[in-house]
């Protein structure tokens, strides 16, 4: 067709306005990212463990992911950071009682459409046939860069994962923390090499950046913040807890979701080229989640995104459960309800933990006993692993083998000698009770500011040292005098049966397997054994968890008279009795 000069003209016109209007027109999207993390498997408001309901449950983080989802002025991006299939029996139960049918976590999570997740430590934990299976079920990505499978050298988790949303392009990085190793046997993790977490953020950030050039970059982590959690320093290689140290060591992320310390997080640090870097964290248990707006905004298609970032802390207690989701897992649920109210023995008196915090209890002790009985080893260790559990007098269920034992841990038995055994004591001891100058001052080691007061937490003081990892011993008898300095405390004057204990010998220990390859520090920063020789002090170890083999033992017992053995007493008296006094109160 022929066009006259005027036509020609008016088309030129009409064409640059149009553009100008695309250069000149500002464009918004907005984005919430909500981040669950640490839920284990508190999915329903029905604690299952002590046959009660609860106030705080993904059922109800459900809900507010339905509203927010519902608001139509931003795209949803649904995250979880990790550590999901363990804690309640609901996940046990998916784990290891019915491994053939699709997995409680995959139902649920592919039901509420998450759009990628971070493995966790416990979700190692559960073994390789739980978590390579469930990685199959999962309708979203399951991340872990640092991850890498040991005969391909990639990742054995996908590394990172992309979405567009309303012309945005954003990628999420996901991390696990490397501590893997020394909490679990080899077995449940083998094939797997768990890398530090900063060096496998800068190689992907930059892979990310020069492959994908995202205009979002989201890190997905599952580490804690606190990188001298445990004597650890920043700088050490592997840091169990280097989630900030990546957001400020790593530029270019605009927010990190973090994981496993049970914290609420929501504060800003800034990066090694000076910009700003949201983090954001959950407490356990689905009791809160988190969420980040990322208001975006440029003057036209070709201009770079200007962003505005916000956190918040959401708390699930403030949402009801959405009802659809309850009716469409109801026969799950009663499932699981029906397994653990099946009887397996009956107790003559009620346990509880508080006792195990000021000294010999009868509730560490029935664990000590079966430990010996199920080894034949000398000696056995055990800790604490809920703060206030309780398992009442009368008849005991299924449910009741979650108060009695938390986790899901090998039992080990290994070679130590007695001078090992021990510095191994002195080293729990020294976390564990403070040096007392008088019986007014407290037994229990609490941790205190700058000024020597103690530090508060919901009005109580807190502890130094996490109470998983106050580690009594059995098979042995010994006096623990707090009057005295770490390392001049332990006073062992015989075996359980009087014959000696002799500091040169070697003896056989019943031992967990996170406390076996190196949890807390009591072997290798107690006892002084080398990382690398740990393995090789392994005798034995159970093929299913402990557990199973305390509910099998109480079912066979039929009858239990759970007692302290007294074979440990802390000294000087006195001081203990008052300490002890002052310190139950604080405390429970």
């Amino acid at each position: 067709m022929k066009l006259n000069r005027t036509t020609f003209i008016l088309l030129i016109a009409t064409s640059m306005s149009l553009f100008n209007s695309c250069q000149t027109t500002p464009k918004t999207v907005t984005l919430k990212f909500i981040e669950t993390s640490d839920v284990h498997g508190a999915i329903f408001p029905y604690d299952f463990k002590n046959d009660e309901p609860l106030n705080t449950s993904l059922a109800q983080i459900y809900t507010y992911v339905q509203e927010q989802r519902a608001d139509q002025s931003q795209s949803v991006i649904l995250l979880d950071n990790g550590d999901i299939l363990q804690g309640q029996p609901l996940v046990y139960y998916s784990n290891f009682e019915k491994p053939d049918t699709e997995h409680i976590c995959a139902s649920v999570m592919n039901y509420m459409k998450y759009d990628a997740a971070t493995i966790g430590n416990h979700d190692i934990e559960a073994g390789h046939p739980v978590y390579d299976k469930i990685e199959k079920e999962f309708n979203f990505p399951w991340m872990a860069a640092n991850a890498i499978n040991t005969q391909t050298g990639n990742p054995y988790f996908k590394p990172y994962s992309i979405f567009i949303r309303n012309g945005v392009k954003i990628a999420v990085l996901g991390l696990t923390t490397p501590g893997i190793p020394m909490w679990l046997p080899e077995k449940i993790w083998s094939g797997i090499d768990f890398q530090d977490m900063v060096m496998s953020a800068k190689e992907w950030v930059k892979v990310i950046q020069e492959k994908e050039n995202p205009d979002v970059l989201i890190g997905l982590f599952h580490a804690g913040v606190e990188a001298t959690y445990n004597g650890q320093t920043p700088d050490l290689d592997r840091n169990e807890n280097a989630a900030q140290l990546v957001a400020e060591r790593v530029p270019g992320f605009d927010v990190v979701f973090v994981g496993h310390d049970h914290n609420s997080w929501n504060y800003v640090v800034k990066n090694s080229e000076g910009n700003e870097v949201l983090i954001l964290g959950t407490k356990g248990s689905a009791q809160t989640a988190t969420a980040a707006s990322i208001l975006l905004t440029r003057s036209s298609r070709f201009a770079k995104w200007q962003k505005q970032i916000t956190g918040e802390v959401i708390y699930s207690e403030n949402y009801e459960p959405d009802q659809a989701f309850m009716d469409t897992f109801k026969a799950s649920m009663q499932e699981v309800k029906d397994y653990v109210s099946m009887p397996i023995g009956r107790f003559t008196k009620t346990i509880t933990t508080k006792e195990s915090f000021f000294g010999n209890s009868a509730f560490i002790d029935l664990i000590q006993r079966i430990q010996l009985d199920l080894t034949k080893a000398d000696i056995s260790f055990v800790a604490p692993l809920s703060f206030n559990a309780e398992i009442k007098e009368g008849e005991v269920y299924v449910r009741d083998m979650f108060n009695l034992y938390k986790y899901e841990n090998l039992l080990y038995t290994m070679r130590l000698s007695g001078q090992e055994i021990k510095d191994y004591l002195e080293y729990s001891y020294g976390n564990w009770f403070n040096q007392m100058k008088n019986e007014n001052d407290h037994l229990i080691k609490f941790s205190r500011n700058a000024q020597g007061e103690l530090n508060l937490s919901k009005g109580k003081p807190r502890l130094a040292s996490s109470f998983y990892n106050f580690s009594s011993a059995a098979g042995i008898n010994y006096t623990v005098d707090v009057s005295k300095e770490v390392g001049q405390r332990i006073t062992i004057s015989s075996m359980a049966n009087g014959s000696p204990f002799d500091l040169a010998k070697e003896y056989t220990v019943a031992i967990n397997s996170y406390r076996g390859n190196g949890g807390g520090g009591h072997l290798t920063q107690g006892a002084k054994i080398p990382e690398t020789e740990i393995p090789s002090r392994v005798i034995t170890s159970t093929q299913k968890d402990l557990r199973f083999y305390l509910m099998k033992w109480i079912e066979n017992e039929k009858v239990v008279t759970p007692k302290p053995i007294g074979n440990w007493s802390v000294i000087p008296t006195s001081w203990w009795e008052k300490g002890k006094a002052t310190d139950e109160q604080l405390l429970f």
